[in-house]
């Protein structure tokens, strides 16, 4: 069934591909596929991803604990105005 999902539409990016992502990069950086002068981007990415997927975990065990279904995504800050 989460197939039918991602096949749905193909170009959605989501927190399992970013997990994904997290552990492609552990796996090239185990096989020496960054060169030296690379290392310091890819360990920026890297660490965001890490950051990131950590928030996802802690709102989702909080969910849980609350007694809610757990969030696929953090809330977005959208401004809503009244029209005025």
């Amino acid at each position: 069934m989460a197939n039918e999902a991602q096949e749905a539409n193909p170009q959605e990016l989501n927190i399992q591909d970013l997990a994904i992502m997290k552990s492609i990069i552990d796996l090239a950086s185990e096989r020496n596929a960054f060169k030296p002068n690379e290392m310091a981007a890819v360990g920026m990415v890297y660490n965001k991803l890490e950051i990131f997927l950590k928030s996802i975990e802690e709102q989702q065990k909080a969910a849980q604990e609350a007694g809610e279904a757990p969030a696929a995504a953090p809330a977005t800050d959208e401004v809503v105005t009244d029209g005025a």
